[in-house]
């Protein structure tokens, strides 16, 4: 990994141009961090596959979602078996009960918009 890099799971992925995922992917490899990205249709932006599948990872520093909180629920316990730093909320993705989830097994949850802070260098 590049110095500074971090490892982030994209929960909501999409090769979709439209979607706020699609360009958050695109960002997060320009700004040269390794992603995971996962979704519910199989698909690849830049160099990056999308999997629908939640297979293990070691080393998570940033879970960053992109799913209603709705559809947060069947990804509580690979969430949680990730061990991330932290799990970015976008807007739109807030969910008290994740939120809770993260602070009780010491991941810090963030209300933030991952595009915003790449675009900032607060990433």
């Amino acid at each position: 990994m590049e110095t500074g890099s971090k490892k982030t799971v994209v929960l909501g992925a999409s090769a979709n141009p439209g979607r706020y995922s699609f360009l958050a992917l695109n960002s997060l490899r320009k700004h040269q961090h390794p992603v995971v990205a996962i979704g519910r249709k199989q698909g690849k932006v830049l160099d990056v596959d999308i999997s629908t599948e939640k297979n293990p990872e070691e080393t998570v520093d940033t879970v960053t979602l992109y799913l209603n909180p709705a559809n947060q629920k069947e990804y509580y316990d690979y969430i949680l078996s990730l061990r991330p730093k932290r799990i970015i909320f976008n807007p739109g993705t807030e969910n008290p009960e994740l939120y809770d989830l993260a602070k009780s097994n010491g991941i810090q949850p963030m209300e933030a918009c991952t595009l915003v802070l790449l675009s900032t260098g607060q990433y």
